[in-house]
């Protein structure tokens, strides 16, 4: 019987290796599978794996209310009995006398691939059966389009991804790609929920043998793959929409806009030319702001309207000041170009963001473990953690209504890691030591570990059984356990049914069935399913045995808003107009300064427009080597750092004018923080911006107030998008950079564990 193990950045064979120790190797059905997932089986089993539950000495000393520590306190190893009683009582305790809206529970998507064992399924099940939490909502990826996508075009941002036209249906009509923000092939790795096959770049080089013509308007050439040959315009940060709005402009001043399909698909046009005609937003203005020649502009304007121009934008775009606003100008750009519903183009949001936006693969909406109903409805934006802890009671707007942030005594997180995703660390550091306790699952001593009070110890997908069942993916992978779990380290399941039975609902929790019962369960929930699309699929032991089962669903060549276009009375799209939302009244009628009715220019709270000590723009994106923080210290992301340091990427003239090598550890800083990194120096991205990818472990010397790893968020800014989506904008950020002093890199060592 073969065994595989499904991650979210592919699937790999597990294989005997020497010694009779296992190993990985990619799976002979993935035609670009990823390497850095072989790295996975050392880091299992390296020395920052936890071994034991632990107690921070502070918090057993003081039972409550001594978090000054919290971060560089020692642990106390103790029993499983032991945390688990201190555990319990702590629970109940808080619940008891504040609430359970005082509970924090959190948890992230991109926890574990697997079904039964995701994270946050597991997380909701417990404290649903507890009485409730307080929860938080929507995504640090694309907050800012999860909130404004229904008011413009009707679909939440799921829909809007299972919708986009297909590859296949590209390369049949479309002759031009205008890539705002790229289309990164390393961000296309990795797909929420588990990958069989990776099959973003033959969807590329299907689109480039038919012809399609390519260009990208990004900081970094490495955008763009080199098989796209594409044409490069290098744009400063954040000023997309500026871009985007001058384009809209020649079209309307030029009138060679698509006016029946303005007519016909979309509400509120008039008030938003008003805006652009009215504000001169012409190619003068629009060169200033980016940086872009206004002879490139007005070459770029001839091209997308003589030609079936589709205008895609990457997620990147939104994580940023105002970040609703480039989303919402490119679906108004593309509206304008009249290719909206057919395979010549319309746009897309996040081609090769992930693998499976693109496909044609038709959905199946699998069941997952049942989580029960949350009687708690306070819940936060998800990048608004440090501001509830700051802020216990205070009012705060989002998408048009006021809340109030809840007073948060307790948080307790499995799977995900604040430390990695959240902005302004040093600020959230801070905010950290306000609960009363903080409760973790947890495999690695990384920076969540190391800020919490009682660490029960997690083990990773090789350790367990589970069921990689993704609806964007075509094939249900068996995922076998491999190897026993390490030291004393359990699952999570195995940890809250240890919470549960000493809370008193330990059968309601396990409902008396075991990892591989509910496994089974989950099966045989998905064979009700396939009986209604007329798939057979076979009983659970001989899908175990085999290992995979591929899903025969007939192939769905995807366009997006192809039976809108086709008759948009009987195909309405979800808006108050039935339309395409150039012009929303429900957002107008908000009142908000910082979001209008219209796709309009804000200028960033921080940008090249306006520097002042701080004279390069920070760019974070998605690392190379690893997903987020995880298989951080992994061989493959290991060997890839400067020194023990996260790359960054500087131009070759600002590294000659700051007297900086390839290979030199530089300081990063700006008033938020200060970053150790190692310099690559390089023309692949423009003069002015540096790129230091996320997920190196967030590492600080409190004493000389740095972090020695090379973690971006430490420079980040703490501020929502807007009003309305309150989403993060971790791209909008100036800093300087420069050598590091010999004293200061021979003070740090980095990361180690905080045993006693």
């Amino acid at each position: 019987m073969s065994k595989f193990l499904t991650t979210h950045w592919g699937t790999y064979e597990v294989v005997e290796g020497k010694n009779s120790k296992i190993a990985l190797k990619p799976w002979t059905e993935d035609p670009s599978p990823t390497e850095f997932g072989l790295g996975l089986i050392e880091a299992a089993q390296d020395e920052l794996r936890i071994r034991q539950p632990y107690i921070r000495k502070g918090w057993l000393e003081k039972k409550q209310n001594n978090s000054e520590k919290r971060g560089i306190d020692k642990f106390l190893p103790v029993s499983w009995d032991e945390a688990l009683n201190l555990a319990s009582q702590e629970l109940k305790r808080v619940k008891d006398n504040y609430g359970n809206a005082s509970i924090f529970a959190g948890s992230y998507g991109w926890a574990s691939a697997g079904r039964f064992h995701h994270a946050k399924s597991q997380v909701n099940r417990f404290f649903n059966l507890f009485g409730g939490f307080s929860s938080s909502y929507q995504s640090y990826s694309y907050a800012a389009a999860q909130t404004i996508l229904p008011h413009i075009i009707g679909l939440d941002l799921y829909s809007t991804l299972e919708e986009h036209t297909s590859w296949n249906e590209l390369a049949k009509e479309c002759e031009l790609i205008v890539m705002f923000g790229g289309m990164n092939l390393k961000n296309s790795k990795v797909s929420s929920g588990g990958v069989s096959k990776h099959n973003v770049e033959a969807g590329m080089k299907k689109c480039i043998d038919n012809g399609v013509k390519f260009i990208n308007i990004s900081p970094l050439s490495s955008d763009a793959p080199d098989l796209l040959k594409a044409e490069q315009i290098h744009i400063r940060p954040n000023t997309d929409t500026a871009l985007m709005l001058t384009l809209a402009h020649t079209l309307i001043k030029n009138k060679n806009y698509d006016k029946s399909f303005i007519k016909k698909y979309t509400e509120g046009f008039d008030k938003f030319a008003e805006y652009v005609l009215k504000n001169k937003l012409d190619e003068n203005w629009c060169s200033k702001i980016t940086g872009i020649s206004t002879e490139t502009i007005n070459n770029l304007s001839e091209k997308i309207i003589s030609k079936k121009t589709l205008i895609s934008m990457s997620w990147s775009l939104q994580r940023a000041s105002r970040g609703e606003q480039p989303l919402w100008m490119g679906i108004a750009l593309a509206a304008m170009l009249g290719n909206i519903g057919t395979s010549g183009g319309g746009f897309g949001f996040g081609y090769a963001s992930v693998n499976s936006t693109g496909d044609d693969f038709r959905r199946i909406s699998w069941p997952h473990l049942p989580q029960g109903i949350n009687p708690i409805k306070d819940f936060i934006p998800v990048a608004r953690i440090t501001d509830m802890l700051e802020n216990p009671g205070k009012e705060f707007l989002y998408d048009g209504k006021k809340l109030i942030y809840p007073d948060i005594k307790l948080i307790y997180w499995a799977g995900g890691n604040p430390f990695h995703h959240h902005q302004d660390l040093n600020r959230l550091v801070q905010a950290w030591k306000k609960p009363q306790t903080i409760i973790v699952n947890e495999i690695w001593w990384n920076s969540q570990a190391r800020h919490a009070d009682i660490i029960f110890p997690a083990n990773t997908a090789l350790e367990r059984n589970d069921i990689m069942l993704n609806p964007r993916d075509p094939i249900i992978v068996a995922n076998h356990k491999s190897m026993e779990s390490y030291k004393e380290s359990k699952t999570d399941y195995e940890i809250f049914t240890g919470l549960a039975n000493k809370l008193g609902f330990r059968e309601k929790f396990t409902e008396n069935r075991n990892e591989m019962d509910w496994i089974e369960f989950i099966w045989n929930e998905c064979i009700q399913i396939c009986k209604k699309h007329e798939i057979e699929m076979p009983i659970f032991s001989d899908f175990w045995k085999n290992g995979f089962f591929k899903v025969k669903t007939p192939i769905d060549n995807k366009i997006m808003f192809k039976e809108f276009r086709h008759n948009p009375i009987k195909f309405p799209l979800n808006t108050p107009s039935g339309k395409i939302e150039i012009f929303s009244k429900t957002i107008s009628d908000f009142n908000l300064k910082d979001c209008l009715g219209y796709p309009s220019w804000f200028e960033p709270y921080e940008w090249l427009g306006k520097i002042d000590k701080y004279p390069l723009h920070l760019i974070s994106n998605q690392p190379k080597y690893r997903l987020h923080g995880q298989l951080d210290n992994s061989l493959y992301s290991q060997k890839n750092k400067i020194n023990g340091r996260e790359p960054i990427l500087i131009n070759d003239n600002d590294a000659r004018d700051r007297n900086i090598n390839s290979g030199d550890i530089v300081l990063v800083y700006n008033k938020r923080g200060r970053v150790l990194a190692g310099a690559k120096v390089t023309n692949e991205i423009m003069e002015g911006v540096v790129n230091l990818s996320t997920g190196a472990w967030f590492d600080p010397d409190y004493n000389l107030k740095l972090e020695r790893h090379g973690n971006p968020n430490v420079l980040t800014k703490d501020v929502g998008t807007s009003s309305l989506s309150q989403g993060p904008t971790a791209n909008t950020t100036l800093v300087e950079i420069k050598k590091a002093e010999n004293e200061i890199i021979s003070k740090v060592e980095i990361f180690k564990t905080l045993e006693n």
